[in-house]
């Protein structure tokens, strides 16, 4: 008998494979459906209820070189051509955008109530939008006192254009301040999707709900984590895993966490944190104070404070 060839056994064995795709499948519905039913979240048919990780992406991609133009956009630019392009492209962006705070706006109506207003809710959607675009200019002010501090900041920086292309604290701070505009203007689940993409990116974790001013530098990055009620003044600098956490979360008589609370730090101008440093609670760091690396700090500390492991340990010493 003739030994089949490698392409004839290959078939062989996928012909005769059996996932019971139809099974899975209708069994996947069910399981969606449950979950649905139990949340009054049956929908028309056909109707995408949800914002896209995908669009806002692209989205994200267009508004950089958009802000950018001759260093995150094209490759083929030419500065004669640059307000054509941020014009084709802003266009484009926004009117992508559109669409996405369309989606949020209609989700957040359709959970509080059987129905929603479609016509009200594209007005409302469309002067988000518009003042979107309109925060567009002073964030690229800001942006470059931005990247201007990150080039002070690191002596290894050879040229504002090498700390924008490739520092991954500029990129989270440029979607977070894109992030910050959208969650002043009421759409905070597109906020919130921006700030994870950064994160995912960069591992740099800062929610958009955070308040912070220019001249904010990241230095390496990696672990960084603001929280949503996080305050943070002019010219701070933040280095890898520091984390600007809370300390408690309150819950309500049911039990249930209380959001929105302010519960995070207040970092006031020109302070440093170095690496590892946690700061937690609603705490208040003074103007021109440094946090050594690796620093548990749960208490304000006063304007020009220098705190390190030992001056804890000291002032816990003294207490006792």
């Amino acid at each position: 008998m003739p030994q089949k060839t490698n392409k004839e056994a290959e078939f062989s064995f996928v012909a005769a494979t059996n996932w019971e795709l139809d099974k899975i499948v209708n069994e996947l519905r069910s399981v969606r459906n449950e979950w649905r039913s139990q949340r009054g979240r049956l929908r028309e048919a056909g109707l995408r209820e949800l914002p896209s990780r995908e669009v806002l992406q692209q989205i994200l991609s267009e508004l950089c070189g958009a802000l950018f133009p001759m260093r995150l956009g094209p490759q083929d630019l030419r500065e004669e051509s640059e307000d054509y392009y941020v014009g084709h492209t802003l266009d484009a962006a926004l009117n992508q955008l559109l669409i996405q705070v369309q989606l949020e706006l209609l989700y957040v109506a359709r959970q509080q109530s059987d129905s929603a207003d479609e016509a009200e809710l594209k007005i409302q959607a469309n002067n988000i939008v518009r003042l979107f675009a309109s925060a567009l200019p002073r964030l690229r002010r800001v942006l470059d006192i931005d990247v201007q501090a990150a080039f002070q900041g690191d002596p290894a920086a050879r040229s504002v254009d090498e700390v924008l292309l490739c520092y991954p604290g500029i990129l989270a701070i440029i979607y977070h301040r894109l992030a910050h505009t959208l969650y002043e203007l009421g759409v905070p689940l597109l906020a919130r999707i921006v700030a994870e993409l950064a994160h995912s990116s960069t591992g740099i974790d800062i929610h958009p709900g955070a308040q912070i001013g220019s001249g904010f530098f990241i230095d390496h990055g990696t672990g960084v984590v603001i929280g949503e009620t996080a305050v943070i003044g002019e010219r701070v600098r933040v280095y890898q895993a520091v984390t600007l956490g809370a300390k408690t979360f309150p819950t309500d008589e049911t039990g249930a966490l209380q959001k929105g609370l302010p519960r995070h730090p207040i970092v006031e101008d020109d302070v440093v944190i170095y690496a590892g440093a946690t700061v937690l609670g609603r705490i208040t760091i003074g103007k021109g104070s440094t946090i050594g690396g690796n620093v548990w700090l749960t208490r304000s500390v006063p304007p020009g404070s220098s705190i390190t492991q030992a001056t804890l340990r000291n002032i816990a010493e003294a207490q006792i």
